[in-house]
């Protein structure tokens, strides 16, 4: 398949959605917050997976994970695939590899997803010339790429002062950025690694499963990677108290990013990120979709959540 029509597909599919569908978990339960209200972004539905046993007398850990709804159940998703969440969760906290947690599912912006996801300071630090030619880029011929200008701030202002503190008040959680994650592929993985920057008071670790460094739909004279780059190297967060988890395939839209990712990770290196607090992974053979995502969810999880990874 043409590569430029690839990356159409992805990016117009995964933004579809429409009113919160019921869906259906083989562990836990789902309880659904349908058009969740913001004073920062438009509503959206919320899925929230609570696991087996849940009780008001523990303290559970929080995994913040966005497109949430392509987590739970692939009758309900545009492509017929999902995360399997509950069932990779259920299973690593059965057999004790992992500490108990709840996980907040945080639907897409829709046509927005785009400008909510891309890292609003890297954007702004580029000339306006090269903001305003990305703003151009069309993800088809009736689609632009940016359907309004960047928000991912408004974003994350949305998660850390509105969701989250419902959810502390809501559910029976431990509060504190040791306790608290966020996880995403493709622009959720930027966002991801946006939010432990911005806020990492708030989240003590994050996972970014092939991670789109291109930002746009082409590597052709992108200053995107570079600008993402000086971003890191200026506001990545203390490796003392935060862990950061990258993978990447080799396929389809991840066959970009090997080299972008080996950049990425030499900046880990000199900022000091090392041992339990970092590690990317690579697949080879890894396509970029929800069916390789959920092949190799439980790293990532284990990774943060793991009882041995305190």
């Amino acid at each position: 398949m043409n590569l430029l029509l690839l990356l159409s597909l992805l990016f117009a599919a995964n933004s579809i959605w429409a009113k919160n569908p019921p869906v259906t978990v083989s562990t836990g339960t789902i309880q659904a917050l349908d058009n969740f209200g913001s004073a920062f972004v438009a509503p959206r539905n919320i899925h929230v997976w609570l696991p087996d046993g849940y009780s008001d007398k523990m303290k559970y850990d929080v995994l913040y994970m966005h497109d949430g709804q392509m987590l739970f159940d692939a009758n309900t998703t545009w492509n017929k695939q999902e995360w399997g969440a509950d069932e990779v969760a259920g299973r690593l906290i059965r057999e004790g590899k992992v500490r108990e947690f709840i996980i907040v599912g945080v639907f897409n912006g829709g046509a927005l997803r785009h400008c909510e996801y891309f890292p609003q300071k890297p954007m702004e630090s580029l000339s306006q010339s090269r903001q305003d030619d990305l703003y151009q880029m069309r993800r088809g011929e009736d689609n632009p790429l940016f359907a309004a200008t960047v928000q991912s701030d408004n974003y994350l202002k949305f998660l850390v002062k509105e969701l989250k503190p419902h959810i502390d008040t809501t559910y029976s959680v431990r509060t504190g950025a040791e306790s608290t994650f966020i996880m995403g592929s493709s622009m959720g993985g930027l966002i991801s690694l946006y939010a432990i920057s911005e806020y990492p008071g708030v989240f003590g670790g994050a996972a970014c499963l092939s991670t789109h460094w291109p930002g746009v739909m082409t590597m052709d004279d992108n200053p995107v990677p570079d600008a993402f780059y000086a971003y890191l190297r200026n506001n990545l967060p203390s490796p003392d108290n935060h862990k950061i988890y990258f993978d990447l395939g080799d396929a389809t839209l991840d066959a970009l990013y090997p080299p972008l990712q080996t950049e990425v990770d030499q900046i880990m290196k000199s900022k000091g990120y090392g041992g339990k607090q970092w590690v990317t992974r690579r697949f080879a053979g890894d396509e970029h979709h929800e069916n390789a995502w959920r092949a190799r969810l439980h790293i990532p999880l284990i990774f943060l959540l793991g009882e041995d990874q305190r």
